[in-house]
């Protein structure tokens, strides 16, 4: 569960990125350098939640957004739907767009908690 713990402080550092250095005003982030960065950094967590669940698969390369959700599919198709919207609005709309929205910023970033205990409770059960 060591992963999880990891990925749980990815998504914390988001938050903090966001709180502390974004300038949340009128329900928007006014500094997109940071919203980036926490995009980047909450997008990395599921990942991590992710490969730990699906274990090194795929060696000695870069996961495709593709292979995860092929993967997602073969155990619950309700959870690829939640990875695409956290491929969407963390990894392309924060982390490249820089979306300063902060209604879509949160449903992300509680996508990302959603996938990451998700994932905890599918090891969990693996383990049991």
């Amino acid at each position: 569960m060591d992963s999880i713990s990891e990925a749980r402080r990815h998504l914390a550092n988001a938050k903090e990125i966001l709180s502390e250095k974004a300038r949340k005003e009128d329900g928007r982030y006014q500094d997109k350098k940071y919203i980036k960065m926490a995009g980047h950094t909450a997008y990395t967590g599921v990942l991590l939640a992710l490969d730990a669940l699906f274990g090194n698969k795929k060696k000695n390369a870069r996961k495709s957004v593709e292979w995860y959700q092929v993967e997602l599919a073969r155990i619950d198709k309700k959870i690829t739907g939640s990875f695409a919207d956290v491929y969407e609005i963390l990894h392309l709309s924060m982390g490249y767009d820089g979306v300063q929205n902060a209604k879509v910023i949160i449903i992300g970033l509680q996508e990302a908690e959603n996938i990451i205990n998700w994932t905890e409770q599918k090891m969990a059960k693996a383990v049991a």
